[in-house]
This record gives structure tokens, sequence and C-alpha cells, in this order.
């Protein structure tokens, strides 16, 4: 890893839809070194996919919904069919597994209190659940996709 991967890596995320001759010019490679770097960076995992941002407002489930799940089953047989369950609800669209007090937190994106109620049925339903704490977004302050790349070894 680079300056050159560095770079590319930093203007793709950015705008990932980028021509290859604008990325190349920006990161100051010829077109062909450019494109074989971004293939390498793709195999090496670097790059896992290619997405477009979507505005959650424009699509109706501009609600964000922290949720904290605390269990008192810790095996494995359990953590498999909870991930099970967290994947087949699409509102979940981040789930983490935390230490300390709770177990796992979560955001949910919904239109609205009611559309949570109905994921929030289907998200207890789930055996061993001990609490299932929601808070309630009041505003976003920053969200970005961009990761930062100034620890790249």
């Amino acid at each position: 890893m680079d300056k050159f991967d560095v770079a590319i890596l930093s203007r793709l995320q950015a705008d990932c839809s980028i021509s290859l001759n604008d990325l190349a010019e920006a990161v100051k490679l010829g077109a062909t070194a450019c494109w074989r770097r971004v293939q390498k960076l793709e195999e090496a995992g670097y790059i896992r996919g290619r997405v477009a941002v979507l505005d959650r407002k424009k699509l109706n489930v501009g609600v964000s919904v922290f949720v904290s799940v605390s269990t008192n089953q810790h095996n494995l047989q359990w953590i498999e069919s909870f991930h099970e369950v967290v994947a087949d609800i699409p509102e979940i669209v981040e789930v983490y597994r935390m230490a300390g007090e709770t177990d796992y937190l979560m955001r949910v994106v919904v239109p609205d209190i009611e559309a949570y109620d109905g994921v929030y049925k289907r998200l207890i339903q789930v055996s061993g659940l001990t609490d299932v704490s929601s808070a309630f977004a009041m505003e976003q302050i920053k969200y970005t996709t961009e990761l930062p790349l100034k620890y790249v070894k």
C-alpha cells in the first residue's frame, strides 16, 4: 500500500462513479497503471464493493432508531440463530456485537414509530432476549461512508 493506492481509495470512496481516466489523472498515474492498482485493491479486499448512497428521506426511511439488545444466551447456536433473524429484517441496516452491558447494538431505519413497532415485534420473537431498548435519533449531525485512510499500513 503506497501513496497512489491511498489516493485511489480516497477518490473512490468519495465518488466510485469517477471515470478511470479522471481517477488516473487525479492520482497522477497512467490509466493502465491506475486500472491495475484498482484491480489489485479489489482482489486484496480493500475495495469490498461499489454502491450508490441513497437518500433515506426520499425513500421514506428517514427515522433512525438505535436498538440495544441484551441476552442471557451466549452460545454459538443462539448467536447463529440471532444473526439469521436480524439478517432477514431489511430495516436493520447495522448490527454490532458489543462489549459491556449491551450485547448488541443495531441501527434500524423506518418511516415512523409505527413501522418501528413492527420491527420490534419481529425482533422480540427471538428467544433469550432479556432487554430490548430503543432510542430515536432526533437529528443526524454527521454521516459518512468514507473511512479515514491515515492509518493505512
